[in-house]
């Protein structure tokens, strides 16, 4: 039988649900973890094969979709449920709006902020992935994929390029393309190794999700540095709920919402 995911014994601490998978999500729960007013576990969509052990108790894998996590959140008495899941991860995204306006559940999103061009960058915005293969033109070029493994297989469209792919996990299937390397790692990644990287594979593009953050920045920075173009896939329309863009935010809010009413000097 599986360990409760919640202190049976603490019922008069709110409870506290985090949607994770982000560098932002392990830095809350780490914070969650020390204060015991909440009484808090993250929920981690199972797409990584051997996710970080997390400081919170953890849960791993999907809900069944809104009507799921709806369910979740009323069986489990959640009083706060806190979107922290990756800023292309719409469908969790969608689905916790739904499911927190079922149930009456107080709801934000910890969100990033996106990246901003600089001087000498020389971005082409996209707005999805497939609109990112036919921003890399018709001639062959050498291509560095950044943007996961999810959605690599767009690329199988334009197989006159070279691609670097790098991801936690593999790409499976593994893209018919004649010319891949498969890179495996898991970032943050310094602009002194991504500059060597690009280097070292003849990189002249880069496609990129506008993920926001400093943990992949430096592909970015890497890619000013070698004058390389980029093909940046920006971020669809949130989801309307209210948004925190970094942990103290977070927790600020947390206490806002759930803290009682004597402690908020009400």
């Amino acid at each position: 039988m599986a360990e409760p995911l919640f202190d049976m014994s603490a019922m008069d601490r709110p409870r506290i649900l985090i949607l994770g998978g982000t560098t932002e999500a392990r830095e809350l729960a780490e914070r969650l973890a020390a204060d015991l007013r909440y009484d808090a576990a993250i929920s981690l969509a199972g797409r990584t094969a051997d996710p970080r052990p997390q400081p919170l108790p953890t849960r791993i894998g999907g809900f069944g979709g809104a009507e799921g996590l709806a369910a979740f959140l009323k069986a489990e008495n959640i009083a706060l449920l806190i979107d922290a899941t990756h800023p292309f991860a719409a469908r969790i995204s969608h689905n916790a709006a739904a499911a927190a306006d079922t149930t009456g559940t107080p709801l934000f999103a910890l969100r990033r902020p996106v990246w901003e061009a600089e001087a000498g960058d020389r971005w082409t915005r996209v707005e999805s992935v497939a609109k990112a293969v036919s921003a890399l033109g018709e001639a062959p070029r050498r291509v560095f994929l950044a943007i996961g493994r999810q959605e690599a297989f767009h690329f199988e469209r334009a197989p006159q390029h070279s691609y670097i792919v790098r991801s936690v996990d593999p790409v499976t299937p593994p893209l018919a393309l004649p010319d891949v390397t498969a890179i495996l790692a898991c970032g943050p990644f310094a602009e002194a190794d991504e500059i060597e990287l690009l280097s070292e594979h003849g990189v002249d593009v880069v496609v990129a999700k506008n993920s926001g953050g400093t943990a992949t920045y430096g592909k970015i920075a890497a890619a000013r540095k070698l004058g390389l173009d980029v093909v940046m896939v920006e971020r669809h329309k949130p989801a309307d709920v209210a948004t925190v863009g970094d942990c103290d935010e977070a927790l600020e809010r947390i206490h806002q919402w759930l803290s009682p009413v004597k402690d908020r000097g009400v």
